[in-house]
């Protein structure tokens, strides 16, 4: 049994299995989820699992060259954007609409959905290799 970094088995498989630049998305529980990336629905009830928490887990195990938010999310919720730019901390931060942004999730390796009911909280994580 793994003891430790993310255990959920779906979510440990995409972010292994992510080369460079491929994408993952971490979504909260309203995000339109499109046909054709994985769907990795950790959603457990209003909040459970939070999106931060998400992130932070999934932070430990991938190598991130850059992020991409919604421009929204600085109006709608900058104390949310203000923790994500902590946790990234030298890792760019691309700001596009909510628009392009549910464009590009169509594009990501997987799509994890978690329980979070903040709105605008939603990241594109892009892969960077750790060399």
């Amino acid at each position: 049994m793994k003891k430790i970094g993310i255990l959920n088995q779906p979510l440990s498989t995409a972010v292994a299995g992510l080369g460079h630049l491929d994408t993952l998305v971490i979504a909260d529980a309203g995000l339109p989820i499109p046909a054709g990336p994985q769907r990795i629905d950790l959603a457990l009830a209003p909040g459970v699992p939070s999106f931060l928490k998400t992130l932070d887990v999934v932070l430990t195990e991938m190598q991130v060259e850059k992020a991409l938010v919604a421009e929204e999310m600085l109006r709608v919720s900058p104390d949310l954007y203000a923790a994500i730019q902590k946790r990234l901390g030298q890792i760019p931060i691309e700001m596009v609409t909510h628009l392009i942004f549910k464009e590009q999730t169509r594009a990501a390796a997987a799509i994890v959905r978690t329980g979070e009911f903040t709105p605008y909280a939603n990241i594109i994580l892009v892969a960077g290799v750790v060399f």
